[in-house]
């Protein structure tokens, strides 16, 4: 079952325009089915788990943030699916690692990437 604190964040998310109605309302359709087939990671040891999965594109000549978005863990597959379509360049291998890590239980930075041609700078973490 989705926290209210889940579902506030996707309507965050709408209200200041990161991402359409549409997709949050598929956002909160997920929560509501969470799927049994990638259930969230164990936690390791004396960590706690990760709540957060956040994407952060920045511009690299200005630092400026282009898209900065947290996800509610529970929503990580179908988020990640989302931030493919922010950073096309992410596929195949790349995507499946992050996928991994999140999995693993990773904590902290598990991707950074830049785009010379694009100057652009794709971080993802989880936290």
């Amino acid at each position: 079952m989705a926290t209210t604190e889940e579902r506030l964040q996707i309507l965050k998310m709408i209200e200041e325009g990161k991402i359409s109605a549409a997709e949050g309302a598929e956002l909160l359709r997920a929560l509501d089915t969470k799927s049994e087939k990638y259930p969230a990671p164990e936690p390791m040891k004396g960590a706690s788990a990760p709540r957060w999965f956040r994407v952060r594109v920045t511009d690299v000549n200005t630092g400026r943030n282009k898209v900065n978005i947290n996800i509610p863990m529970g929503l990580v597959n179908v988020g990640i699916k989302m931030g493919a379509r922010f950073a096309p360049e992410i596929e195949g291998p790349q995507l499946e690692g992050i996928l991994n890590a999140v999995r693993s239980g990773q904590i902290g930075k598990v991707m950074d990437i830049t785009d010379e041609e694009d100057g652009e700078r794709v971080e993802i973490f989880v936290e």
